[in-house]
């Protein structure tokens, strides 16, 4: 990083208060884990039904996204709504909040690709030197 951003990251980290800090860190370990953002990503693409959610992310099991629905509900990142219908239709969508995590998710997943490779050598080397 240059000095400047340096000066700014170091003054941002110096500014946040205790419960500042606990609030960043229980957001980070919401959307870090591994299938918020996916599912995320998925909803922002509008409305899905949980068997169109399943199907648009490979690997994640029924119950891993039970789970995570119910925990971005939660923390009023998504939205769900139940259709008084035979059979019941339930659908999820972002919520405003939700939806503003978008361009920030698209930032971080372009630095990850961007940056993978070199994550990659890295990793490679320091295992090799263990």
């Amino acid at each position: 990083m240059g000095d400047a951003t340096e000066t700014e990251y170091a003054s941002a980290c110096a500014a946040v208060s205790d419960s500042d800090s606990r609030a960043i860190r229980a957001v980070l370990d919401r959307i870090g884990d591994k299938w918020s953002l996916l599912v995320i990503g998925e909803l922002s693409h509008g409305v899905r039904r949980f068997t169109g959610l399943l199907r648009g992310i490979p690997g994640i099991s029924q119950r891993m996204l039970t789970l995570t629905l119910r925990q971005l509900e939660r923390d009023g990142l998504v939205t769900r709504t139940v259709h008084a219908e035979v059979p019941p239709r339930v659908e999820y969508e972002l919520t405003p909040v939700g939806e503003t995590l978008i361009p920030h998710a698209i930032a971080l997943a372009h630095w990850a690709v961007e940056h993978y490779p070199s994550i990659e050598t890295s990793r490679a080397s320091f295992d090799a030197g263990s």
